[in-house]
């Protein structure tokens, strides 16, 4: 669907600074569609850069709180905005509390980082399954860090808004961290994904955590190298070892203890550790 002669024309990053960070979880707004929207602990955020005008659509890649904790407040303000999802993840919008309940166990003191879900309404909610077209999208399931796990490509543009299927890089040259949490990582449909991914030839991804990735091929390539190397690690090592062999690894590759703070926030690295082992058959 084109944009009506009333939408806005742009496609941009909004910053949402969680925990006063730049460059650490990111909403995009194409053509008044908005793709992801946040924690529900910079719902403020978001919403004050959205402004007055409403999103024509919300579009979600998949419910965990880092990417879906601010709909229900995006809801809240502009009651008829559909939110578009994949179908195993629609019930937890409507219904939250399971979804949140895994969280706490997932991020455990930290999970105030990201707050609490608003239920959203059921009539707001509309199911995907992966193969559709909507709000001017092609959507296809790109599951591996997520069952429910979808993605989108800008039919106009060309660039394709990948949630966490193209992983984790805060910024250009800097280096590539899947981030592969319990309970659902699967190594074999991810690598899947990614290729799904590429056959799109998309001009650009579009990067939750962070900003848009021109060099497309490179980039899709490193994240199987690196998936592949941190289960090869998960694999091998101990939790303790695991984490302070990726940490010395990140480390070496950036300017300032800041950076690896910034990734260790973004990409809790004994969360991988314990995801990786549950795709490998030890969790």
């Amino acid at each position: 669907m084109p944009p009506s002669a009333t939408t806005r024309q742009e496609n941009r990053l909004i910053d949402l600074e969680w925990i006063g960070r730049p460059s650490r979880i990111g909403a995009w707004l194409v053509d008044d569609v908005l793709i992801d929207c946040g924690p529900s602990t910079t719902a403020h955020t978001l919403l004050d850069r959205l402004g007055a005008h409403p999103p024509r659509a919300l579009l979600l890649p998949h419910i965990h709180l880092d990417h879906a904790g601010a709909a229900g407040a995006v809801v809240a303000r502009w009651p008829d905005v559909p939110v578009f999802v994949h179908r195993k993840g629609a019930r937890h919008l409507v219904s939250p509390e399971r979804l949140v309940a895994s969280a706490r166990r997932v991020f455990g003191r930290d999970f105030d980082l990201y707050g609490e879900m608003v239920a959203i309404p059921p009539e707001n909610v509309r199911p995907l399954e992966g193969g559709e077209s909507v709000q001017g999208f092609r959507v296809a399931a790109t599951p591996g860090h997520a069952s429910h796990h979808v993605s989108y490509l800008h039919e106009a543009s060309g660039r394709a808004f990948v949630g966490d299927v193209a992983a984790v890089r805060l910024g250009e040259g800097l280096p590539v961290l899947p981030p592969t949490p319990p309970p659902d990582i699967d190594l074999a449909q991810w690598l899947e994904s990614i290729e799904i991914v590429r056959s799109w030839r998309p001009s650009s991804l579009a990067l939750t955590h962070f900003g848009a990735v021109s060099a497309v091929d490179q980039h899709l390539s490193t994240v199987i190298e690196t998936l592949h190397r941190h289960a090869d690690l998960a694999g091998r090592l101990d939790e303790r070892a695991y984490v302070d062999a990726v940490s010395s690894e990140l480390a070496a590759a950036l300017a300032s203890s800041d950076w690896l703070e910034d990734y260790r926030r973004v990409v809790p690295l004994e969360s991988n550790y314990a995801g990786l082992r549950r795709a490998l058959g030890d969790g």
